[in-house]
């Protein structure tokens, strides 16, 4: 039942009993739902999702991309994850970047940036041997069928594709499919993407292996990109698996949160949820400066050991038990002063690493999306090709746009995302699940790279704290310590639906407020499905702030 005090849009949570799909496209979360009335799982519905995200979202995910995986078992007995983010290159080596680029850093953009393998597709076909139910060739009927005969321009897609124009017509292979006529799309234009339909009907066929890593789609991109720069060869592709990781968790009023390990940036929100449990939350009442203070403070005391450590558990060390323990974050939290922010850039870190460095806060665009199925499996799954449009590269004649997630490597040797040949890098991509008595009862999360742990900090506070139904806890007004998109400065973000003595107390406090739209799309676009068990339904969100809806029969 909603709260009678949350915010409310008219648009009320989603309420079914045998299944339900959140996305960020409707036809993605129509997919999702065909699969489980056909009988599959919620792995199933989470495919065929994605897939259909890869078509009708691709600024946000795409085959090229990488994906990060929490199942919940019907059975109940525990929680799997999948990281399914490939590694660099074996030729991306940082002398190899400062010969050809002549910089000490990898260009954001283009064929150079495109030097990690895709790790989405393996990540479905992991997902799928052990929990799928639906033949994998049906799984694509529907994103083939939009791929070959045309999707609608969503609202998020006509918006990014004019502020990318720029970037876009750099590369004239992505300029047609994107710029059909040179023109900007308008929402609801027909956007017809061929090359991708044959891909992802030879995807269909052939399966993940031979239909993309070990096939002639491997090998069809890396010729095409090669030449412009970028490292990737077919053996990189063939060498790749996804795999099974165990997930890291910590507790929050009774509740176990559970998020995948390093390479993601799971421990964050974990830390964020520790350092807020020693308050009285509910005593602050939602969307008050206390609220907000606080919540922005943990942040950057958790960012603080995010940038020291966060990079690939292989090649670094990370002290992941430590950094999540109560015991530590009691000893974190005396550095939160209730009545004045902290600079951001001047927190220090907990546990310091070896070498000093530079610390770089990441950008990116994502899609997170969460099925649950009629047999009690629930799954929390995000996809993403990094920034908008990714590396903006296509690859030849596949209509696959390419990751640009290995940009955000280091070149400096002594940084611990330092880029190394077969090391994945630092990921902002984090699903979440949240279990009672070792039973799902949430699947949550949110696209956009600085925003992930604090979008899960607010709808885990306003569902646990405030009693939220999950809509009302994605639609309350949110919150963005750190980079908005495009922008330098780390600022504290505050949509303008957040009342004026609110934010002038926050000024007081001295944290260093920029106001934004009332709904921005910068904050993200959140989704969540809830086990409402007393009543025997499932309970699913969708962000007013994408394109998104959750489905469910």
């Amino acid at each position: 039942m909603s709260h009678p005090n949350g915010p409310r849009t008219g648009r009320p949570p989603t309420r079914a009993p045998h299944g339900m799909v959140a996305t960020p496209h409707y036809l993605a979360s129509q997919a999702g739902v065909e699969m489980l009335q056909r009988g599959g799982t919620a792995v199933d519905a989470a495919i065929a999702a994605n897939a259909v995200l890869c078509v009708a979202y691709p600024h946000m995910a795409g085959l090229g991309g990488d994906g990060f995986w929490l199942i919940a078992d019907g059975a109940g007995e525990r929680i799997h994850a999948i990281n399914a983010s490939g590694p660099a290159a074996q030729l991306a080596t940082p002398a190899r970047y400062r010969t050809r680029a002549g910089a000490d850093e990898i260009a954001a953009r283009g064929p150079q940036s495109a030097l990690t393998v895709p790790g989405a597709i393996d990540g479905w076909r992991l997902a799928h041997e052990r929990f799928g139910r639906v033949a994998w060739a049906d799984l694509f009927a529907p994103a083939i069928g939009y791929a070959r005969d045309g999707v609608p321009v969503s609202r998020s897609l006509a918006d990014w594709t004019a502020q990318d124009v720029p970037i876009l017509t750099r590369h004239p292979e992505t300029a047609a499919i994107f710029l059909p006529g040179g023109r900007v799309p308008a929402d609801g234009d027909r956007l017809v993407q061929a090359a991708l339909a044959r891909s992802l009907q030879q995807i269909a066929e052939r399966g993940a292996r031979g239909g993309f890593y070990d096939g002639d789609l491997a090998a069809r991109i890396c010729a095409a990109i090669g030449p412009a720069g970028s490292p990737l060869q077919a053996g990189d592709f063939a060498a790749y698996r996804a795999e099974w990781v165990e997930p890291i968790s910590t507790t929050y009023r009774g509740y176990t949160i559970h998020e995948l390990p390093p390479n993601t940036q799971g421990f964050t929100p974990l830390q964020v949820l520790n350092l807020i449990e020693g308050y009285d939350v509910a005593a602050w009442g939602d969307g008050s400066a206390d609220y907000y203070h606080h919540l922005a403070e943990a942040v950057k005391i958790a960012f603080a050991d995010r940038e020291e450590w966060l990079t690939d558990p292989r090649f670094v060390a990370i002290p992941v038990d430590q950094l999540i323990s109560k015991a530590y974050c009691d000893e974190r939290r005396k550095l939160l002063d209730p009545a004045r922010a902290m600079d951001i850039a001047t927190v220090p870190a907990g546990i310091p690493y070896t070498y000093p460095h530079e610390r770089r806060a990441p950008d990116g665009d994502t899609c997170y999306f969460c099925a649950a199925d009629r047999d009690g499996m629930v799954v929390s799954l995000i996809q993403s090709i990094y920034h908008d449009f990714g590396s903006a590269v296509i690859g030849g004649d596949t209509g696959i746009i390419m990751q640009n997630r290995g940009a955000f490597f280091s070149l400096d040797e002594h940084h611990p995302n330092c880029l190394q040949p077969g090391k994945r890098t630092f990921h902002t991509l984090i699903p979440a699940l949240m279990t009672r008595d070792g039973r799902p009862c949430l699947a949550f999360g949110s696209m956009g790279g600085e925003g992930q742990p604090q979008t899960q900090a607010a709808m885990v506070t306003r569902i646990v704290d405030f009693g939220y139904d999950v809509q009302q806890a994605i639609e309350a007004p949110r919150w963005l310590m750190g980079r908005t998109w495009g922008t330098r400065s780390r600022n504290l973000s505050l949509e303008g639906r957040i009342s004026d003595e609110v934010v002038r107390e926050l000024k007081r406090r001295g944290q260093p407020v920029q106001m934004v739209t009332d709904w921005n799309d910068n904050m993200g676009h959140a989704h969540a499905i809830l086990v409402d068990r007393e009543q025997g339904f499932y309970e699913g969100g969708a962000d007013p702030r994408g394109d998104g809806a959750a489905l469910g029969y």
